[in-house]
């Protein structure tokens, strides 16, 4: 989400510059926040990998799409939200990454049946500001733990509904800077997935609701959280989902089947209570996790014949424990 094409890699101060400082006054008019070195594993729900060579943090909108103008073509461009589906490796990821802020991108407001969100705006608060509205059809949302933006970039979805059943139009910036609003059509969806330009970066969404009776959206909230309580590792260092559904088939059956439940890797392992999630049990690294997925994906081809697609996003650059080589040589 949010990525570009590599650039040869910079050795940071390389020329005596940081990124920063070899981009001079491109950024004078820049008002968000950037911070250079800046460690990810606090910001991402695994709690492990490494630090983004620049974390900028743009103002509103117009700051964003200022920043995406002044940032040369070759400098890779990287989008994170609440880091709830994402896996950073240990050597961090180069350029910039952009985190919206819920000051600026998290605003929501009613418009008769339809609702104008912010894509920093939290999952689980559009649920709740749908329930204040008096609209239905968005209490799957309760039980996602993302935002907006990478709702809308993965067609999240969960207890049979997804994104793209309620979405009218999206609002992204692109890498130069301009704007673009496309509507539900044009986002191209499919299963945890949008064809969406891989550059754009949503900044906003209008989605339709259904007039309902408050008591009936909260009693479909309750069922929505008291499954999550029931059947995923929530209050666990975890990443979500790991693994897309195969079409006609559960994943965790599969990895289940295959005799990985409570697999371990390092400081990570399968979730004993839901084995589609993996867990930073011990002070795993981005390489323990990522090894671990690996190997789950390995033993369920060996066992089934499925090939498991990651859902989890994987971003950055291998540390030192070295590289991890995708079973069967994909991706």
């Amino acid at each position: 989400m949010g990525e570009c094409a590599p650039r040869p890699a910079r050795q940071p101060g390389e020329g005596g510059l940081s990124l920063i400082g070899s981009l001079g006054d491109r950024l004078s008019g820049f008002r968000g926040t950037l911070k250079e070195n800046e460690p990810l594993a606090p910001i991402v729900w695994f709690r492990a990998g490494g630090a983004a060579e620049v974390l900028a943090m743009p103002a509103d909108a117009e700051d964003l799409a200022f920043l995406m103008r002044a940032l040369p073509e070759d400098v890779p461009v990287t989008v994170i939200g609440l880091g709830s589906n994402l896996l950073i490796r240990d050597g961090g990821v180069e350029g910039v990454v952009l985190r919206l802020s819920g000051r600026g991108f998290g605003k929501v407001a009613v418009e008769g049946s339809r609702l104008r969100a912010g894509t920093a705006l939290p999952d689980k608060l559009f649920a709740k500001a749908a329930l204040e509205a008096g609209l239905s059809g968005f209490a799957f949302y309760h039980g996602i733990p993302g935002a907006l933006g990478g709702a809308l970039r993965m067609n999240a979805g969960a207890n049979g509904a997804e994104t793209r059943d309620r979405l009218i139009e999206a609002v992204a910036i692109d890498r130069r800077g301009e704007r673009h609003v496309l509507s539900g059509a044009e986002m191209g969806y499919a299963y945890r997935h949008s064809a969406a330009p891989k550059d754009f970066v949503f900044v906003e969404a209008l989605f339709e609701g259904t007039p309902a009776p408050r008591e009936e959206i909260q009693a479909a909230m309750d069922e929505v959280q008291a499954h999550r309580e029931t059947v995923q590792p929530i209050k666990t260092r975890t990443g979500g989902s790991t693994f897309k559904n195969p079409p006609g088939k559960s994943a965790w059956k599969l990895i289940d089947a295959a005799g990985c439940r409570g697999l371990r890797v390092g400081g990570a392992q399968v979730s004993e209570l839901h084995c589609n999630f993996l867990i930073n049990e011990a002070e795993a690294t981005g390489y323990d996790l990522e090894l671990l997925g690996e190997t789950v994906r390995a033993r369920v081809f060996h066992h089934s014949g499925e090939r498991l697609e990651w859902e989890i996003r994987r971003l950055g650059r291998f540390g030192k424990t070295g590289e991890v080589e995708p079973f069967l040589g994909e991706d």
